[in-house]
């Protein structure tokens, strides 16, 4: 399902955000939608995401196009591209789904196999079908930029946590993979590890570079704002220097970093 949907005459591309939820997504999302972009939202619950869509298009001018996805089913990927890509050529994808998880560690013999799958599905096997959709314009026209969010699950195996350290190290072996196949063909592939706590913005992007330096931030907690400027640079960089992985953390780490 999808709403707001309408022709985009946009030359630039579409930018789709895959896992667009109050805090990193819908950030990202504004950063684009600022930038000049088309920009597509996808999550589970449209509702929210229609009220995010109205706020960044009247906020930045633009427009936004609320899609209802389910990464976690095959089906729902095709048929929310379906739309995206009606929208028109898909010059960026953010993958920023995830599977949410208890704070508190499981032990290894109470987790259940379907969390183990749901969580496979989400972190990776979303990620794989989302990417399958797009590649083929992006290596047609020789540009795009698929960026994938991950965490320090994705590097290391942490003691009660194996559904969601599974699931992202599978999808930093994804982005490893894309970015050896599909870089020749110009298309910008990288993994981006969000190393922390993430909170609500902090305030509007002419104060990012105060952020960036230090001022203001004292509980450890990463301003999404912030983030998705890092998200922007890296789309824009040139080609001669493309970034394949980056390690984002507070200077000031919470107790869960």
């Amino acid at each position: 399902m999808m709403r707001n949907l309408a022709s985009s005459g946009s030359s630039r591309g579409i930018a789709a955000i895959v896992g667009v939820g109050p805090n990193l997504g819908r950030s990202i999302a504004r950063k684009f939608a600022h930038e000049g972009y088309t920009v597509a939202i996808l999550a589970r619950d449209l509702d929210r995401l229609s009220k995010f869509a109205d706020e960044i298009a009247r906020e930045e001018k633009s427009q936004v196009f609320a899609i209802r996805i389910d990464c976690s089913e095959s089906r729902s990927v095709r048929e929310a591209f379906e739309g995206v890509l009606s929208l028109g050529f898909v010059e960026v994808l953010v993958y920023n789904a995830y599977q949410p998880v208890s704070w508190k560690p499981t032990k290894f013999t109470d987790i259940r196999i379907d969390s183990l799958e749901k969580s496979l599905a989400v972190s990776s096997v979303g990620a794989f079908h989302c990417a399958q959709q797009v590649l083929p314009g992006m290596v047609e026209r020789g540009r795009g930029t698929i960026l994938f969010t991950g965490c320090s699950a994705s590097l290391k195996g942490i003691a009660g946590y194996s559904e969601l350290c599974c699931g992202k190290f599978a999808l930093r072996a994804l982005s490893q993979c894309l970015s050896m196949e599909f870089q020749p063909y110009g298309v910008h592939i990288a993994h981006v590890i969000v190393d922390g706590v993430m909170g609500p913005p902090r305030g509007g992007s002419s104060s990012s570079s105060q952020r960036i330096a230090g001022v203001g931030v004292s509980d450890g907690s990463m301003d999404p704002d912030a983030v998705a400027q890092t998200y922007w640079h890296l789309h824009i960089q040139d080609r001669s220097a493309w970034t394949q992985e980056i390690d984002l953390r507070p200077s000031i780490p919470s107790r869960f970093c």
